[in-house]
């Protein structure tokens, strides 16, 4: 019998509770007294419970009446926020934002940028994918996202049939467990004393991709294809390696990594792209997510962030680690 319940009977039961009687209900949706009977009578078949007191002059509810009332309340709140949804939609289409971010990127930045856009742009729909390296582009030229956040120095998949435009940097940090042997070297480490240890890169998953490299040091090396496990072994004091700042700032704070100091070693901050289709017209939604992105103002602390000039020189021999 629930099946059988309307939404204007729970309006109607909703407006009697408020109004104080069945007459006044009747006043304030425009319709007959008897049409307000007929319709609490209804509801209260199809609940299988008295809503009102039989024997009060004024609407006054049974404890079902008064159990049930919140619930009514809330079935037809949600059912006005899915008709401005539906109105909205209607109006405009569903905005859509389908992007592939690299793992590199600050996560809590991220998700500041995207509950803002959401709060923009109530009714609209993500696709986010998680890649590293080329995977984003990978995305974009397969289609399945219109937009990737990318390493610059990671090679192009396309040249001919993607565009990148610059975003914003990300430090990065050398680390390795207070326990690892690094740890204990007094002062600036050299390069020729990293190369001693194994260091952990991070690759791409995909078989055919371009193998890349950025602050490698020696040859002995492990290679996983997920930063977290990356974060985990350098933690399991297994190797040591480089980190975006943002992503190890706790574990520098409380001592579960320490920062190794380069001697004579530069390492660049990673600088990220967006990624996109040549010709590819930006939705209003997507522009403001780039922006947000993009925007120093809005980066958290431990990513150090910045945004960078479009200019400057491309290496597109290098990668990242």
């Amino acid at each position: 019998m629930l099946d059988n319940v309307t939404i204007n009977q729970l309006r109607t039961f909703v407006a009697v509770c408020d109004q104080g009687s069945f007459s006044a209900a009747a006043k304030e949706l425009k319709r007959a007294q008897s049409a307000i009977s007929h319709a609490i009578k209804a509801l209260e078949s199809a609940f299988d419970v008295v809503l009102f007191e039989r024997n009060t002059r004024k609407a006054t509810l049974t404890v079902a009446g008064r159990s049930l009332l919140p619930d009514a309340r809330g079935v037809i709140s949600r059912t006005e926020e899915m008709k401005m949804r539906a109105v909205s939609i209607a109006e405009a289409g569903v905005p859509q934002i389908s992007i592939a971010v690299d793992t590199y990127f600050p996560r809590a930045h991220l998700i500041e940028c995207l509950r803002a856009v959401q709060a923009k742009f109530p009714t609209i729909a993500i696709n986010l994918r998680m890649t590293t390296m080329q995977g984003g582009e990978r995305l974009v030229l397969e289609a399945t996202c219109a937009l990737a956040v990318t390493i610059m120095d990671v090679p192009e998949l396309s040249p001919g049939a993607i565009e990148r435009q610059h975003l914003c940097e990300a430090q990065m940090v050398t680390v390795c467990a207070p326990s690892h042997p690094l740890a204990a070297v007094a002062g600036p480490l050299t390069r020729e004393e990293f190369s001693r240890h194994i260091q952990l890169v991070v690759t791409d998953n995909q078989s055919d991709a371009e193998k890349t490299q950025q602050g490698v040091a020696g040859e002995r090396q492990w290679w996983v294809n997920d930063l977290g496990a990356k974060h985990d072994l350098l933690r399991g004091s297994l190797c040591w390696g480089h980190m975006p700042r943002h992503m190890v700032a706790e574990d520098l704070a409380n001592g579960t990594l320490v920062e190794l100091q380069r001697r004579a070693w530069h390492m660049r901050p990673l600088t990220f792209m967006i990624s996109h289709r040549r010709g590819y017209s930006f939705s209003e939604c997507e522009i403001q997510l780039v922006k947000l992105l993009g925007d120093p103002k809005r980066c958290s602390k431990d990513g150090r962030q910045r945004s960078v000039p479009r200019e400057g020189k491309k290496n597109r021999t290098t990668g990242y680690t």
